[in-house]
């Protein structure tokens, strides 16, 4: 990314979507831009301020920001990234810049932040078949939970996850975001009204629904992340205070 330019800015197709671009603004220090309020043309005003941000989300559809990317990109090292989030917040689509410009990254933090689903199709991640559940105890440090894991993986590789994931209560536990950092494995977080109407636990915990308010937490999360997986490990507790579960991707043959 080139020096000087701002971190990241909102852009608004519709005046409809303004509450949420300014909630969303406030939670990730970003500018919004309102087209509507200029009289010149709504894309060349993107144009001209497209290479003064090194981020942008874009709030609409995949078509239009497409439209209005054409021609501007000229080099994925140098280029900003864009996320598109529909006005809806059912997708985070990282549609440009998604390695070297942080969209992925970007796109999993929106995700989080609205309860999308995060959209990466950069090969490196999109060949990772193993998806993470974790639950934790609060304040387990991030090498007590990489421990866990490692043990849960019995042998495979941590370079084999495409996702940790988790509840939504612990979308801010440190441990949880150390680890994700420090192995550049995005965090996927899952309200926990979506977990209860999931009856997906093998083991239910009547503890963990006592204070959670789910019969079980890792087990779900890694099946949610990954509709096309199953489970390659059941719950387990490899460290204590940590649990986790293991879903493996498995394409369907053509």
């Amino acid at each position: 990314m080139s020096k000087g330019r701002n971190d990241l800015a909102i852009w608004l197709v519709r005046k409809e979507g303004e509450p949420l671009a300014l909630e969303l603004a406030e939670a990730l220090q970003a500018q919004v831009f309102k087209p509507w309020l200029s009289d010149k043309k709504a894309i060349e005003q993107f144009r001209e301020h497209f290479t003064s941000f090194s981020k942008w989300l874009f709030i609409g559809t995949t078509g239009i920001a497409s439209r209005y990317l054409q021609g501007l990109l000229q080099d994925k090292k140098q280029d900003p990234c864009l996320v598109v989030l529909d006005e809806g917040c059912g997708f985070a689509v990282s549609l440009a810049g998604g390695h070297e410009g942080g969209g992925n990254a970007l796109a999993y933090k929106v995700a989080a932040l609205v309860q999308a689903v995060p959209v990466v199709t950069t090969a490196s991640e999109s060949i990772k078949p193993l998806v993470v559940g974790i639950g934790c105890r609060k304040g387990v440090a991030a090498d007590t939970i990489e421990a866990a894991v490692n043990k849960a993986l019995a042998g495979r590789s941590l370079q084999e996850v495409r996702e940790f994931a988790t509840i939504d209560i612990k979308a801010q536990e440190p441990g949880l975001l150390e680890l994700s950092a420090r192995h550049d494995i995005p965090l996927r977080i899952f309200k926990q009204e979506d977990i209860a109407a999931r009856q997906w636990s093998t083991r239910p915990s009547s503890h963990v629904l006592e204070t959670v308010g789910v019969d079980g937490v890792c087990e779900p999360c890694a099946l949610m992340a990954s509709a096309r997986g199953s489970l390659l490990v059941e719950k387990c507790t490899p460290v204590k205070g940590v649990a986790i579960a293991i879903v493996e991707d498995r394409r369907r043959k053509l």
